[in-house]
């Protein structure tokens, strides 16, 4: 089963970084969000790829095009011009990068790799820019045993901000807590699964696939909730990147499937 990955978006609330790289090319640990994305789907045997390029898909590009030295030594004769890869750093990935536009929304960006897709009776589908401990093989048997035609993980994620208990009679502060995941609402996060009948639902591709295509699967009873229970972090500013920039070097970031 491939997997599609939206990389073509602006990323304009972490624009320090997305003014000179796309958003899933901003790194944790030296290392593209992107790639820490694909790890996860090929730690569980899920090793091709369609990445939806757009807002400066040429640096994604490059980035893969020099992906085998740059991950590997290199030896060089300078008399002779010759270089020899040697410590080879292999990964056995299959990577489409698809050229989707620059404002395609998201619905029209899959309409674009449609033909990518080839065959195959399903596919997943995530965004580049937000990494999860989520059980792929889990979900997977979840969609099947649905029937829907997608399935979107979801979570309750803690809020961002800590709450306040205040006494309402005096004004006062009472006290402080974390905000708890029962307060919150459930948010698509995305490893999602569709099989493709999805292509049915996108229209022409004007439309953002969160809206209306979302919305008439789910009219229909056609769209299901994966709910994961475990780590989920979205990258949409610089303090998320900070703290997923802390969360790899503590060494344990919750991400990494420990081998």
């Amino acid at each position: 089963m491939k997997v599609v990955i939206l990389a073509g978006g602006k990323g304009t609330r972490i624009s320090e970084e997305s003014v000179i790289k796309p958003k899933p090319m901003v790194e944790i640990g030296g290392i593209p969000i992107l790639w820490h994305i694909m790890k996860t789907y090929a730690d569980y045997g899920f090793n091709e790829f369609v990445v939806c390029c757009g807002y400066k898909g040429q640096m994604i590009k490059d980035y893969f095009l020099k992906y085998y030295v740059n991950s590997s030594d290199v030896e060089f004769k300078l008399d002779s011009n010759e270089a020899r890869v040697i410590g080879k750093n292999k990964l056995d990935w299959k990577v489409t990068l698809a050229n989707t536009g620059l404002r395609t929304l998201t619905a029209g960006r899959i309409l674009r790799i449609r033909d990518y897709i080839g065959d195959d009776e399903e596919f997943m589908l995530t965004y580049g820019d937000g990494v999860s401990d989520v059980d792929i093989n889990a979900l997977i048997d979840f969609h099947h045993s649905h029937n829907t035609v997608g399935t979107i993980t979801t979570t309750q994620p803690p809020g961002r901000f800590g709450a306040i208990k205040i006494d309402d009679a005096t004004d006062r502060i009472l006290g402080f807590k974390e905000k708890a995941r029962a307060d919150s609402a459930w948010v698509n996060i995305g490893f999602m699964v569709f099989n493709r009948k999805v292509f049915d639902y996108l229209g022409d591709g004007s439309e953002m696939l969160e809206a209306s295509p979302f919305e008439r699967m789910a009219a229909e009873g056609e769209l299901s909730a994966y709910k994961h229970n475990g780590f989920w972090s979205p990258m949409d500013t610089i303090h998320d990147r900070d703290y997923l920039e802390k969360l790899w070097e503590s060494g344990e970031a919750p991400w990494v499937i420990q081998s």
